[in-house]
């Protein structure tokens, strides 16, 4: 056994056995993984196996057509074949009209990494599976490269291709204990031995804890009882004549596949149970769980009622085994914050059928600090500390019983609800605010005008809409109060900490004192890592603020470049909320409250800070707007937020004050062409490709990404960044929809919304830099349907910023 090796694979499933290959395939050799027995024999072995290009964002949907892709390849090895059902087909069941326009959405979303799905009406759904009863149907999601895989043979097979290019598997050698070197090397001590690496990577399935406690991470994971169970022979399948379509019903929580003459059925029962909580049996090995058909009866009798033959047909053997679910449903794959050389590929849910890419995802971000798609759905940086094992086994179980049911638009589940609040959310939510989730943190998206207003989730225009230009109304021609919870916010200090700033940045970091600028971070490749307003307080002092979602990311980020000594970053997100005043009025409604403070334009002018009082509550005023405004941004401490915010409602009666929420926000940003972080802000394009070119100084001696840009200079863009107008009145577009021009496929939309200021349906996209002028006419699709758009350049509302600096 080697006593030393660039990374060491902790685990034997497909996620550990994914990376080994593709770790090989990146041109790295000297990696070894370690399973405590056999190869699968954790939840791999007992996998159900389906192998599907469905995914909700485009990035899963890139990692499974990925692995379908691979698997074919491997499975054409004849000396070592694969049990591999390829392109059997595959039915997703739509019950309702949500049903039918999420999959119309989700063909769109598909369509642009060049994958192909279909929508079929009953009748087309009954012709393709014989064994399906099609009352109260409206249609289906038709997959045509859905199927299934031996488990143990594909492991096996991306085993034996690692190990041919000089991987080394160790199997029957438990870890038992981890630690870190002074230099930064980890010591992995098994039962055969020490190994000393350069890289860890937890791919330890149902036993990513006991790894985590032997690091002192605590993983959002948790594993879930699954039952599925297999029939006996069908005539009807047998008569058929080719492999009838796998199924998958998100009214019924049901899906089943051919399994021989028979089915395969797996039940996501709503009575479900957590697993291994309080700890794993280390004998639990190629293991299953007691059988309990009995909390499955309540489906099960739906389940007849879809496929009749079910009830003439005999069980033959029932499967009950743990699979790992994270606290939002989808994997932890890439670097663990908090360290430089520790990576996890865990919480693989649906393993078999994703395992391929997300092995390629990790084996790219280890080797190149990061993947060719923006993997911020996987990375373990998207959860805080609110994501404890309670929280996470209440979104699992949560995740479980809507297995198939696709989020809705700006829908925030009630599992885990209230994990991260502000001392105003009692206040807010008496105020009728309808809210939704950011980062664990509850956030008003709308004030319902009536208490009994019901918040339809839709891929149409509903109510919400004229509740979301009531808001706005009141922002554009008086003033508006909006809490801005989870805004994330470092303080970061020291006498080196202007320089250490100025040298991470591709812009100009401020240097005046009350002065604010928006700063880019970009990846060694030259892309867009991260956003931020830099404030300076003092000549040694920052404020760094970004993205709620962000809190994670950007402190990991700077960590892992700060000097060793002259700069301290101090997190400052649970210590202040803040609270947005904005509008035509704010200005007088602030110099009320605030008669010490100048707050003129000439005094206090646009992009500067200041320390004020509001009242008698203490605030750093930032004189910056997301919504194109005249407005500012009230930094307080949470102590005094509930007073801030009662003394801002009482004088505000005199202006016309009202609150708005995110919706309204949103739509606003639109019309001003600002961009969201992980929307148009992602790691697959450069910041001149996204549009920033003002923010980019190529003159600097030098700054992370540099290198890059100088070698692409003269080199096409990839894609361009550009705002669009969109002739649809139903409905807006959605992130992921495809921009097309005579039915191809030429860019995909990032965000989009109704402007209600300037009376117009907008939406963001990255498009083929052909196309990217003003006036172009294109087309987006919409809830499976093609409208014209055109393209523009500049802003839609106050191009000038006359209403911002006034």
């Amino acid at each position: 056994m080697k006593k030393h090796c660039k990374v060491v694979i902790i685990g034997g499933g497909i996620g550990g056995c994914s990376t080994l290959y593709h770790l090989t395939r990146e041109g790295w050799t000297d990696v070894v993984l370690v399973e405590r027995n056999e190869l699968t024999s954790g939840t791999t072995w007992h996998s159900a196996a389906q192998v599907t290009n469905f995914g909700a964002v485009q990035t899963m949907v890139g990692l499974k057509s990925h692995s379908i892709k691979l698997y074919k390849e491997l499975a054409a090895d004849l000396e070592h074949p694969i049990n591999y059902h390829h392109a059997s087909g595959g039915i997703r069941l739509a019950s309702t009209q949500d049903h039918v326009d999420g999959y119309k959405h989700f063909i769109s979303l598909a369509k642009g990494m060049g994958v192909d799905f279909e929508y079929i009406d009953s009748a087309e759904c009954a012709r393709r599976h014989p064994l399906l009863k099609t009352d109260g149907l409206m249609g289906g999601l038709w997959d045509p490269l859905d199927g299934d895989i031996d488990p143990a043979q594909l492991t096996q097979a991306l085993a034996r291709a690692a190990r041919k290019a000089g991987a080394e598997i160790y199997r029957h050698n438990p870890v038992e204990n981890i630690y870190q070197k002074p230099n930064g090397e980890w010591v992995v001590q098994t039962k055969n031995g020490d190994i000393t690496c350069e890289k860890v990577v937890n791919a330890g399935g149902y036993r990513v804890n006991e790894i985590g406690d032997m690091i002192g991470v605590k993983y959002p994971i948790i594993s879930m009882e699954h039952m599925y169970f297999l029939t006996e022979s069908i005539p009807e399948i047998q008569e058929f004549g080719k492999r009838v379509p796998l199924l998958r019903d998100p009214l019924d929580d049901f899906y089943s596949r051919q399994e021989k003459d028979g089915l395969l059925v797996g039940i996501y029962e709503q009575r479900c149970k957590t697993w291994g909580m309080d700890g794993i049996d280390p004998n639990f090995v190629n293991a299953l769980c007691p059988d309990d058909l009995d909390r499955c009866l309540d489906n099960m009798e739906r389940v007849f009622k879809r496929m009749p033959c079910l009830e003439r047909t005999g069980i033959r053997s029932i499967v009950n085994g743990p699979i790992t679910y994270s606290a939002d449903g989808n994997p932890l794959v890439g670097k663990t914050p908090g360290f430089d050389n520790l990576y996890s590929i865990i919480g693989l849910r649906a393993g078999l059928g994703e395992g391929g890419g997300h092995g390629k995802i990790l084996a790219e971000i280890i080797v190149h600090g990061e993947s060719e798609w923006d993997t911020w759905c996987l990375n373990p940086a998207r959860f805080s500390r609110h994501a404890n094992t309670e929280f996470t086994a209440l979104k699992a179980i949560e995740d479980y019983q809507n297995e198939f049911r696709f989020h809705m638009p700006h829908e925030s589940r009630p599992a885990g609800r209230l994990a991260k609040t502000t001392p105003i959310y009692p206040v807010l939510k008496e105020q009728n605010a309808e809210f939704g989730v950011v980062s664990g943190w509850e956030r008003a998206l709308f004030y319902k005008q009536t208490a009994d207003f019901k918040f339809e989730h839709s891929f149409r225009f509903t109510d919400v809409e004229k509740v979301v230009a009531s808001e706005i109304k009141a922002v554009h021609e008086a003033v508006g109060l909006m809490e801005v919870s989870g805004f994330n916010r470092i303080e970061i200090k020291g006498p080196g900490a202007a320089e250490w700033l100025d040298s991470l940045t591709c812009g100009n970091v401020p240097k005046k004192v009350g002065r604010i600028g928006l700063c880019y971070f970009l990846t060694d490749k030259g892309n867009v890592a991260a956003e931020a307003t830099l404030a300076k307080l003092a000549e040694d002092r920052f404020w760094f603020g970004s993205a709620a979602a962000a809190e994670v990311h950007d402190l990991d980020w700077l960590r892992t470049r700060l000097p060793n000594e002259g700069v301290e970053l101090v997190p400052m997100t649970n210590s202040h909320t803040i609270l947005v005043v904005s509008g035509p009025k704010s200005r007088d409604l602030l110099a009320k409250l605030s008669p010490r403070t100048d707050w003129s334009n000439e005094s206090f002018p646009w992009l500067s800070a200041k320390s004020v009082f509001i009242g008698h509550a203490q605030a750093l005023a930032m004189r910056v707007s997301f919504n194109g405004e005249l407005g500012w941004e009230l930094h307080v401490p949470n102590e005094q937020l509930y007073l801030a915010h009662q003394l801002i409602t009482e004088a505000g009666v005199e202006f016309g004050l009202k609150p708005f929420g995110s919706l309204a926000t949103e739509s606003m940003r639109l019309e001003k062409g600002y961009r969201h972080w992980k929307a148009e802000l992602i790691t697959e394009f450069d910041p001149f490709e996204s549009g920033l070119d003002r923010f980019v100084k190529m003159d600097k001696a030098s700054f992370p990404g540099k290198e890059a840009l100088l070698g692409k200079a003269g080199t096409p863009a990839r894609r361009k960044f550009v705002t669009m107008i969109i002739d649809c009145e139903h409905a807006a577009a959605h992130p992921g929809d495809s921009v097309c021009v005579d039915s191809a496929v030429i860019g995909t939309v990032t965000s989009a919304g109704y402007g209600h200021r300037v009376q117009k349906n907008i939406a963001m996209a990255f498009i083929d830099p052909a196309y990217a002028y003003e006036g172009a006419e294109i087309e987006v699709e919409i809830i499976g349907e093609p409208h014209k758009a055109k393209v523009i350049t500049g802003q839609l509302f106050d191009p000038e910023n006359t209403r911002l600096k006034s």
